[in-house]
C-alpha cells in the first residue's frame, strides 16, 4: 500500500518544516506544491528535500490557488502509482496524528474517501462566534444538497484521504482551482459513486488569518452550489437513472409551480376588481400547492436516504 501526502504551499514558511517533520513514518511520498509562494517556502522545501528523500518538490510559475496546487499533486500521485492520497495544509492546522484514522476506513474498504469533521468537537463549537456558526451551518446545508452527501458534516473541511482508483475516475475539469475546491471534490465524488465517511477530530487553529473572504463566500458559493444541485438532480434522476424520485419530481414540480402561479393570477384578478374570490378559486391552487409540495418532499426524502453507501 503506497500512501502519498500532498501539501499545497503558499506563505507557509513558518510552519512547513514542522508539518513535514511530524508526518508518520508510513507515508511513502510527501508531494509539496509551491504555489508561487512569495515567502521563504521554496528555500526551506529544497533544504528539506536534501535531507528527506520522500519529499517531492513541485513548483507553479503562476499562482493557481489551493485547488490548482492539489490538481498538480493529484496528477503526481497518480504518476507515482500511489494507492491512497492524503491532503494536508502546510499551516500546521491539521493534526497528523489523525492520519491513521483517515486511512483505516479506506484500508478496510468501508469508504473511498474520508474527511475530517470538526463539528464533533463541542468545545470548538462553543468558542466559535454565533455568526460564523450559523454561516457554517447554512453553507454546509447547501453543500450537502449540491453534493448529495446528506450524511456528512463539516463538508468544507480540507483534511481528507482518497483512494487513487477513485481519483482516476475524476473529471479534473470539474474541480475548482480556488476556494471552492473542497466542495467541488465532494460534488465530483458523488458523480463517480464514491462512499464518503467522516472522521471526528478536534479543531486546531493557529495564528494565520483565513484568506477566504466572508463576502466572497456569500456571493460566489451559493450560485455555484445551486447550479451543482440542479446538475446533480438532472444527471442522477433523468439521465443516469429513472426511479420513483424522478416521478415525484416530474409530477410534483409542475403541480407546485402551477398552483403558485394560478393562485397569484387569481388573487390579482379578484383583488383588483375588489370582489371576493369564489371558494373553488381559492381551494384549487391551495390543493395543487399542497399536493405538489408533498410529492417534492417525497423526492427529497428519497434523495437524502440514497447517498452512496456500502
Amino acid at each position: 500500500m503506497i500512501v502519498s501526502v500532498i501539501i499545497p504551499c503558499y506563505n507557509v514558511a513558518a510552519h512547513i518544516e514542522k508539518v513535514i517533520t511530524n508526518l508518520p513514518a508510513e507515508i511513502d511520498y510527501i508531494i509539496t506544491v509551491n504555489d508561487r509562494s512569495p515567502d521563504e517556502s521554496e528555500s526551506i522545501l529544497l533544504h528539506l528535500q536534501k535531507e528527506n528523500k520522500k519529499i517531492i518538490y513541485l513548483k507553479h510559475e503562476v499562482n493557481q490557488g489551493v485547488g490548482g496546487a492539489m490538481l498538480t499533486g493529484f496528477k503526481k500521485s497518480l504518476e507515482l502509482n500511489c494507492d491512497i492520497t492524503i491532503k494536508m495544509d502546510g499551516d500546521d492546522q491539521m493534526d497528523p496524528s489523525y492520519i491513521p484514522a483517515l486511512l483505516k476506513p479506506l484500508l478496510e474498504n468501508t469508504a473511498d474517501f474520508t474527511k475530517g469533521n470538526r463539528f464533533r468537537d463541542l468545545n470548538a463549537l462553543k468558542s466559535m462566534p454565533l455568526g460564523r456558526r450559523i454561516g457554517n451551518l447554512g453553507l454546509s446545508f447547501l453543500i450537502k444538497g449540491a453534493s448529495g452527501y446528506w450524511n456528512i458534516f463539516d463538508p468544507t473541511n480540507g483534511y481528507f484521504a482518497i483512494k487513487n482508483d477513485v481519483l482516476q475516475s475524476f473529471n479534473f475539469k470539474q474541480i475548482h482551482k480556488r476556494y471552492f475546491f473542497e466542495s467541488s471534490v465532494l460534488i465530483e465524488l458523488y458523480h463517480v459513486g464514491a462512499v464518503v465517511q467522516d472522521v471526528p477530530m478536534k479543531a486546531r487553529y493557529g495564528s494565520e488569518v483565513s484568506g477566504l473572504s466572508k463576502t466572497k463566500t456569500l456571493i460566489e458559493f451559493p450560485p455555484k452550489l445551486i447550479l451543482a444541485f440542479f446538475r446533480r438532480i438532472i444527471l442522477k434522476y433523468f439521465l443516469y437513472e429513472f426511479n420513483i424520485a424522478s416521478l415525484f419530481i416530474l409530477s410534483g414540480l409542475p403541480l407546485f409551480l402551477f398552483g403558485i402561479i394560478y393562485g397569484i393570477v387569481m388573487y390579482i384578478k379578484y383583488a383588483s376588481a375588489f370582489i371576493p374570490a369564489p371558494t373553488g378559486t381559492v381551494v384549487i391552487p391551495t390543493m395543487l400547492i399542497i399536493l405538489g409540495f408533498q410529492l417534492l418532499l417525497a423526492a427529497a426524502n428519497y434523495d437524502i436516504t440514497n447517498y452512496p453507501k456500502r
